[in-house]
């Protein structure tokens, strides 16, 4: 498609047929070379959680996100990434902010890393399944791609709440046929080296490594749900 605006601008300003060759040459060892960018086909993958994507208690550079995308310019994969997560955000205020975000971002797909502060809160699981299924429709309405993330949380808010916030997870990914992606601190939460004091965050050493678990757990399948 792009070549193919090229050559109609050339054929309307009338350019001259050996300068059209000249030209294809010269555009066709740019892109051969990933010199000369072309946004056609290219992936918007918009994350949109809490302090733990929003890099809580470092900076901007430091975050997962950033590790992320960093990531993927060594790989020359064609995905754009936008972070919008908030720290302290809950479900319902991401319900009340996503439409906006949606429309400035126009993002291709979205990662949904959101619940853990309802579970602090003790808000009832059933309202953060509505609040996450509004933001799904929300986002499909817009043919945007939904990834949701598996939220854990610690035991200490008693077994049968635990057992019910984490398993909404789940229903919402089969219910709404949306991949369902692994808790990123799964195996950093284990280790304190990897933790901030709170026991809640990842310090800035676990930020590669859950860059490396989001490249590996969710960027392969952005093609497979388009």
């Amino acid at each position: 498609m792009f070549i193919q605006n090229i050559f109609l601008t050339y054929n309307f300003l009338k350019i001259p047929p050996e300068v059209h060759y000249r030209l294809f040459y010269l555009l066709s060892f740019l892109l051969f070379n990933n010199i000369l960018l072309v946004d056609d086909d290219q992936h918007h993958l918009l994350i949109y959680g809490d302090s733990i994507s929003a890099g809580y208690g470092m900076d901007k550079n430091k975050q997962w996100s950033e590790e992320l995308k960093e990531i993927l310019t060594q790989q020359k994969d064609n995905v754009r990434i936008t972070n919008k997560s908030l720290s302290g955000e809950t479900t319902g205020g991401g319900l009340s902010r996503l439409e906006r975000i949606l429309d400035q971002s126009n993002p291709t797909h979205i990662l949904i890393e959101l619940g853990g502060n309802d579970a602090l809160r003790g808000y009832p699981p059933v309202k953060i399944k509505n609040n996450i299924e509004e933001m799904i429709n929300l986002s499909t309405e817009r043919e945007v791609k939904v990834f949701l993330m598996q939220i854990r949380i610690l035991p200490n808010y008693g077994k049968r709440y635990q057992d019910s916030f984490e398993s909404l997870y789940k229903k919402v990914s089969e219910e709404n046929n949306i991949p369902l992606i692994p808790f990123m601190l799964n195996d950093i939460a284990l280790s304190k080296e990897l933790m901030l004091d709170d026991g809640i965050h990842p310090n800035e050493t676990a930020q590669p490594l859950i860059a490396q678990f989001i490249y590996t757990n969710l960027l392969p399948l952005m093609d497979e749900v388009d």
